[in-house]
């Protein structure tokens, strides 16, 4: 299973370092790692919620045991839990691969992180969606962009920590 993990990291690292040079006076290496990994997860995570919100469950109600689900609630449900692991790959493997933690606890706060920031993108849509009656798929992309920078600033610094004096090796 390592193997795979580390020959996908291999496949993926070139192909995102191969669109850094332009970029490189704006933001270091791993931020710009960071971006796009987190865009293409989030661009995933976005085309799961679109096609589970319109085609899927096509705008209606998820009725599922006790609890009924509004169709922009459930769409975000499926599409959180697939981006979670899609996620965690990417963050691990490719972007913050320096950091001191052992793989579970980079796990557990990971976890901790992705309730957390779920539970932040729901109510933001139930704000977006049920308050001010914006579009549910344009109020999933609001939601996108401010609990994406919530996210980056939380995993560099806390999830997926790293020694400061290898973090500055690193990008010099």
């Amino acid at each position: 299973m390592k193997r795979h993990i580390h020959s996908a990291r291999d496949l993926i690292i070139p192909i995102i370092d191969f669109f850094y040079p332009p970029f490189r006076k704006l933001m270091n290496l791993q931020t710009f790692r960071y971006a796009a990994c987190g865009g293409g997860n989030t661009l995933l995570s976005l085309v799961i919620y679109s096609v589970t919100y319109k085609y899927i469950l096509k705008e209606r109600t998820l009725h599922f045991a006790f609890y009924a689900f509004k169709a922009h609630v459930a769409a975000l449900f499926v599409s959180s839990t697939i981006g979670f692991f899609t996620g965690f790959f990417l963050m691990k493997y490719v972007v913050f691969s320096n950091s001191f933690l052992k793989g579970g606890v980079q796990l557990f706060r990971y976890l901790m992180l992705w309730v957390f920031c779920l539970l932040l993108n729901y109510i933001l849509l139930k704000i977006f969606v049920e308050r001010l009656h914006i579009y549910p798929i344009l109020a999933q992309i609001f939601t996108i962009f401010i609990v994406a920078l919530f996210s980056y600033l939380s995993q560099k610094n806390y999830t997926f920590k790293s020694d400061p004096v290898e973090e500055v090796k690193s990008q010099g």
